[in-house]
């Protein structure tokens, strides 16, 4: 591994009236030499400013931030050797492309030289060198946001920093963009920090994804770790487009009492959470169809056909859920459908203090249980029960 290339925050944190974190949950972060991790949550998170916190344009008054071997906490940005594209470009109008591009350089005191020929790599990256002699009001959304990647690229630094930058694009545009920029960092390999609040950006760019709620980490992990195995409600619902449905009910012997209908839980786990109070979560793409009689009767409400899918509305005993499914129905609103759940992972959890279940794969030898006690999370490893014909692991605190 390259040393310098790679940040670790530890116990960072800064203090907001917004909203106070207890000093246990101030925030632990170490990410990769050349990874690619996407900083993910609701508006007023802590995401961009968690960003800053790393770039130098917030004060840090907890903790340290390490970019490789150097504690870079009470450092300049400038000296920092990171690279930020910011949401709105940020390109001198007055300024052609190449000198939008090499400004950081020319600042520097570089060579003209070696600015001119930093300045036509990074345009051959980005598609760039037939545009050098335009300025930013002669250019598209999308040429804009890769000059603004070619100012942060031609300085070559260990770190790159992304604030929102597609959020300004039109959705096709976006599409276009978050492939370039994910082929920009398997070219160049440059630790990369990635902020959104699109989840889409995050599942189909990131190695790994941070979930930020009211400044804390709820989860880190893989996108499909945190789609498959979240480590609470707030990621599960967070997590997934169209996002988790969520029934309250009762867990009983005979399944989950919920809405007036009674749904399938992992065997064993009706005994075992008996009375207790609880939230059963099933995405809409976990829902199938099926024969009358085999699954739960529900009503459709609301038909949206989404191409080679088919997304409904259903109003399952007294809950309103959303239903995906990958193929065309021919449903109307009124009618009464059954469904079933498919053999995937549903997940469940309590509303009383400390518990938290869902289904592993059945060759799954550990988990990661997400257990909530006051206003903090705390993680725990639990070996998956040796028998049982539907595998789930749960933790009752």
């Amino acid at each position: 591994m390259a040393l310098g290339s790679h940040i670790r925050t530890e116990g960072s944190g800064t203090r907001f009236t917004s909203f106070t974190i207890p000093r246990e949950e101030i925030l632990d972060l170490h990410i990769h030499d050349g990874e690619f991790v996407a900083l993910v949550g609701p508006s007023g998170c802590g995401k961009s400013t968690l960003l800053r916190m790393i770039a130098g344009l917030e004060a840090v008054t907890l903790g340290r931030i390490h970019i490789g071997e150097r504690d870079v906490t009470d450092l300049d940005p400038k000296d920092r050797d990171i690279a930020m594209v910011f949401q709105n470009y940020a390109l001198y109008p007055h300024m052609t492309v190449a000198a939008n591009m090499g400004f950081s350089l020319e600042h520097r005191g570089r060579p003209r030289p070696e600015i001119a020929e930093r300045v036509r790599w990074a345009a051959d990256i980005l598609g760039l060198a037939q545009l050098l002699e335009r300025y930013p009001r002669q250019l598209s959304g999308g040429q804009r946001q890769r000059v603004a990647m070619g100012r942060a690229i031609v300085r070559d630094p260990q770190v790159f920093l992304f604030d929102e930058p597609l959020s300004n694009l039109d959705a096709k545009l976006r599409i276009v963009m978050r492939g370039e920029i994910k082929g920009l960092h398997q070219r160049l390999k440059t630790t990369t920090v990635y902020v959104t609040h699109d989840q889409v950006e995050a599942m189909t760019m990131a190695d790994r994804i941070v979930v930020l709620n009211a400044g804390r980490v709820e989860q880190v992990g893989s996108p499909l770790e945190l789609f498959d195995r979240p480590a609470n409600e707030f990621v599960a619902g967070f997590i997934g487009s169209p996002t988790m449905n969520f029934i309250p009910g009762r867990c009983t012997p005979e399944g989950f009492a919920a809405a007036g209908v009674m749904l399938p839980i992992p065997a064993g786990a009706g005994n075992a959470h008996a009375g207790r109070e609880a939230n059963y979560g099933i995405r809409p793409e976990h829902f199938e169809p099926c024969a009358a009689g085999q699954g739960v009767a529900a009503w459709v409400m609301l038909v949206e056909p989404l191409d080679s899918e088919t997304q409904l509305v259903l109003r399952l005993g007294d809950a309103q859920v959303i239903a995906l499914f990958h193929e065309r129905l021919a449903a109307a609103p009124g009618e009464c459908c059954t469904c079933d759940r498919r053999r995937k992972r549903p997940f469940s959890s309590t509303r009383q203090a400390g518990c938290a279940w869902w289904r592993l794969p059945p060759q799954a030898s550990m988990s990661r249980v997400g257990v909530r006690r006051g206003s903090g999370l705390r993680c725990k490893t639990h070996p998956a029960p040796s028998v049982r014909p539907d595998p789930c692991v749960a933790s009752t605190g």
